[in-house]
């Protein structure tokens, strides 16, 4: 009951969707078109892992998206492979800067800073200045608690 209106809404929904004329999919006829061998995997990933691309992959790509020479080629390698013309644009800037030549030995991620032989210097100086402070300080502290020891105020 639609409780909006305050009225009854009825619907006859047919046992079979051919009893009432319903549609198919174009180009199969009943359930043999739909069947498949395997069916796909149900699970989705919980994060969906980025693509990356090696330079010989992109090299590779802009050798072949180079020598297409045909109408529908182009669209065709880059429907076969998954890609954009967005990602042929971008990689074709890049081998023109010669990044892609670059890239291969490359990591991604922050670059190690290459440390400072003063700075390793002044760790060390640290380390011995404060090795000396700790022994000074135990010193201090035996020298207020013998008096003590020994009778004397």
């Amino acid at each position: 009951m639609d409780r909006m209106f305050g009225t009854a809404v009825e619907i006859d929904v047919p046992a079979r969707p051919a009893e009432e004329g319903a549609r198919r999919a174009t180009g199969g006829a009943g359930l043999a078109g739909t069947s498949r061998a395997t069916a796909p995997d149900p699970e989705v990933p919980a994060k969906v892992q980025r693509r990356r691309f090696s330079a010989e992959y992109r090299l590779r790509i802009l050798k072949q998206a180079d020598a297409c020479k045909k109408p529908g080629e182009l669209g065709a390698l880059l429907r076969r492979e998954g890609l954009y013309s967005s990602l042929l644009t971008n990689w074709r800037r890049q081998r023109e800067q010669g990044a892609l030549q670059d890239l291969r030995g490359r990591r991604r991620g922050p670059k190690p800073r290459p440390v400072d032989p003063r700075v390793k210097q002044l760790e060390a100086e640290n380390r011995r200045l404060q090795r000396k402070l700790h022994r000074a300080e135990t010193i201090i502290t035996l020298q207020k608690k013998l008096p003590r020891s020994w009778g004397s105020p």
